[in-house]
């Protein structure tokens, strides 16, 4: 009895965590991928994914992100060792071409399925990858739906 409630417990926290990632700490990422937006953790795209984002810095997103040679290859490294596992979901698309886009992920579609097209354009949101406009403790790793602010 005592076991099958203490197995009972942690059951319910997983739900939780799966809404938690280590943020790893790397000065290179944090300083060139946060000067323009989030740096997001690591485990949102798999290995795949984060290689071809690093290969393409000249077209990022409509952007120029390029970086010195040295300074990408050590941030591909970090982000290839530190990339999700299974909870990432489906990281490439029907022909197989890795996602690089979190947003348009197995994982992050599933859990904000039933968010109106509308709500992703109020200005306070602007874009879906606009984490912490809504996610308030995104920023330490934590999307947990707890902490759900969704501006008006």
């Amino acid at each position: 009895m005592k076991r099958t409630l203490v197995l009972l417990l942690a059951a319910a926290s997983f739900p939780a965590l799966a809404d938690r990632y280590v943020v790893p700490k790397h000065a290179a990422f944090e300083e060139e991928c946060a000067s323009c937006h989030m740096a997001y953790p690591p485990q949102m795209l798999d290995a795949h994914s984060w290689q071809h984002l690093m290969n393409n810095l000249p077209k990022h997103f409509g952007t120029d992100a390029s970086l010195d040679e040295k300074r990408r290859v050590a941030i591909a490294d970090f982000l290839g060792k530190n990339a999700g596992g299974r909870k990432t979901g489906v990281t490439a698309d029907a022909k197989g071409n890795p996602l690089i886009r979190i947003t348009e992920t197995e994982r992050f579609v599933r859990k904000h399925r039933q968010i109106a097209d509308a709500v992703w354009q109020r200005p306070a949101i602007k874009s879906k990858a606009n984490c912490t406009a809504c996610h308030t403790t995104a920023a330490e790793g934590n999307y947990s739906d707890d902490n759900v602010r969704i501006p008006r």
